[in-house]
Order: structure tokens, then C-alpha cells, then sequence
């Protein structure tokens, strides 16, 4: 019996409620916001090469399996340990940081801070992905598999660049829905294992989905872009998947255009279908606590 009542006590103390879940990330808010500038261009970067490792790793893991849904699976078990970093090291990413709107609605920051950090950490996101994209090009890592891994970055990025603007908009929303509620389900985990299982799952399922992600793409974007330069890759690409030479040389254009309508998306994902719905449940919780 005091073996079970201990054992209930601790289950109870194990994680965070949710009215305090978002009283937390209030706080996180605050401390985000308060940052200096080039704290948050590092902590920013930081937060862009996590996600691009686990972006590279992923392509490694997926790319010699034809059947979709098993790729997708087994790139979906390795991605999420992007985010599970950004988690436990306290970097800035720039879509979880969406969830800041609900300070702002609470007055706990302001709105200048509010667009400051965003629009400092999303610079910060792309210049960390851009680093780690051009050491793995550097690294030879796109060489595996007889120069397959460098067809298979090209074959990723001409999808994610030809993506209607409907669809990029629309599945940046959804991913964005998961990715802020992954944060917010690591804020209920006290400990480091529940923070894990928190961010893995929701983000495998994400991923499962296909859903796009404007810091994932910050990497596997210019990764196609660079893969594309090597002609052996290039050659391989047309011989895989069909990619033509056109289709590499627009790259660019699809890339820049498609990243930005993607981060539309984010941003209405984590602003709108998250922040404001727990923000508008849990407002008179808030108040009467001040």
C-alpha cells in the first residue's frame, strides 16, 4: 500500500499540467524574447544544422528503398532527432517559437519582440542549414551508394520545388500544427525521456505524412541544389527518377519561392490552429493567476 501511494505521488509529479504547460511557455517566451541579437543568430544556427542532421541522416537512411511508405517510415524514425536537440539544448527554431504569439496575446511582450525574434531566428535557422549543407556536400557524404545518395537530395528537393503554391502553403499549416504541439507536449515532460517520447512521435508522424517544414527545407533545398552542380549525381538522377536538366536548373527559382510560401504556412500552422486555440481555452485560467 505505501509502495502504491508513493508510486501515485510520483506519477503525479511527472509531468506538467496543461494550464501550466502554457503558463511555461509564457515564461520561455519572455526569456526568448529578451535575448540579444547575436545570442539569437547562434542559438538560431544551432537550431538549423540540428534539423539539417537529422535531415541528412535521414536521406542516408531512405534513400536505396523504393517503396514509399517504408521510406517515409524509416526517414520518419530518424528525423526527429533534429528537433529532440533543439528540445534539450535550448536552441531557437523558428517554427516552435510561433508558439511566442500566445505572450504577445497575453501582453507579456510585445509584438516588436515578438517579430524580432521570429524574424531573427528564421536567418539564423537558414544560415545554420546552409553550413551544414555545404560541409555534407563537401564531405563526399553524397558519394554513397555509387553517387544514389546525391541523386536521391536532387530528386527531394525537385519535389519539394514543384509543389503547387496551394499545397506548399497548406502542408506547411498541418506541419506546423504538429511541430508546436510536439513542443508543447516536451513542456508537460519533466524528465529527459519524456521530452523525447514527446517530440519522436508527433514528429515521425509529421514526417510519415510528408508535410513540409520550412527549417527541414532550409537543408534538403540547397542539398538538391548543390547535388545538382555534380554531374555524375546529375546523371544518376535522370537515370533514377527522371529528373532533366531543366528541371535541375530551376532549382533555384522553385526553391526560394516554395521556401517562403512553405513558411507562410508554418506560420498561420503554429500562430492560428495552436497558439490562438490554447491561448483563447486557457485566457481566464491565465488572467485569474496574475
Amino acid at each position: 500500500m505505501r509502495f502504491a501511494v508513493r508510486w501515485e505521488q510520483k506519477m503525479e509529479n511527472n509531468f506538467n499540467t496543461p494550464l501550466e504547460v502554457i503558463r511555461g511557455n509564457l515564461k520561455g517566451a519572455q526569456t526568448k524574447a529578451s535575448l540579444s541579437i547575436g545570442r539569437m543568430i547562434l542559438l538560431g544556427m544551432m537550431a538549423g544544422a540540428f534539423i539539417a542532421f537529422g535531415g541528412a541522416a535521414s536521406n542516408v537512411a531512405a534513400h536505396g528503398i523504393a517503396d514509399v511508405g517504408l521510406s517515409r517510415l524509416v526517414m520518419a524514425v530518424v528525423f526527429p532527432v533534429g528537433l529532440m536537440l533543439v528540445v534539450l539544448t535550448g536552441a531557437e527554431l523558428f517554427t516552435g517559437n510561433c508558439l511566442m504569439t500566445m505572450a504577445a496575446w497575453n501582453r507579456d511582450i510585445s509584438w516588436k519582440a515578438l517579430l524580432r525574434s521570429l524574424t531573427v531566428v528564421y536567418v539564423g535557422n537558414l544560415a545554420g542549414a546552409l553550413v551544414v549543407d555545404v560541409l555534407i556536400f563537401y564531405s563526399g557524404q553524397f558519394d554513397y551508394s555509387g553517387g544514389n545518395l546525391g541523386a536521391f537530395a536532387i530528386k527531394v528537393a525537385v519535389g519539394k520545388a514543384g509543389m503547387t503554391p496551394g499545397r506548399a502553403v497548406i502542408s506547411g499549416i498541418l506541419c506546423n500544427i504538429v511541430v508546436c504541439l510536439a513542443v508543447l507536449a516536451a513542456g508537460a515532460a519533466r524528465d529527459v525521456i519524456g521530452k523525447i517520447g514527446a517530440v519522436f512521435f508527433p514528429i515521425m508522424a509529421f514526417v510519415i505524412c510528408g508535410f513540409e517544414h520550412c527549417v527541414a527545407n532550409m537543408f534538403y533545398l540547397p542539398a538538391g541544389i548543390l547535388a545538382s552542380t555534380n554531374p555524375v549525381y546529375a546523371a544518376k538522377a535522370a537515370e533514377l527518377y527522371g529528373i532533366t536538366s531543366e528541371q535541375c536548373a530551376n532549382l533555384l527559382t522553385g526553391s526560394i519561392s516554395r521556401l517562403f510560401l512553405v513558411s507562410v504556412g508554418n506560420v498561420l500552422g503554429g500562430v492560428v490552429f495552436v497558439s490562438l486555440v490554447f491561448y483563447t481555452v486557457y485566457k481566464k485560467d491565465l488572467k485569474s493567476l496574475q
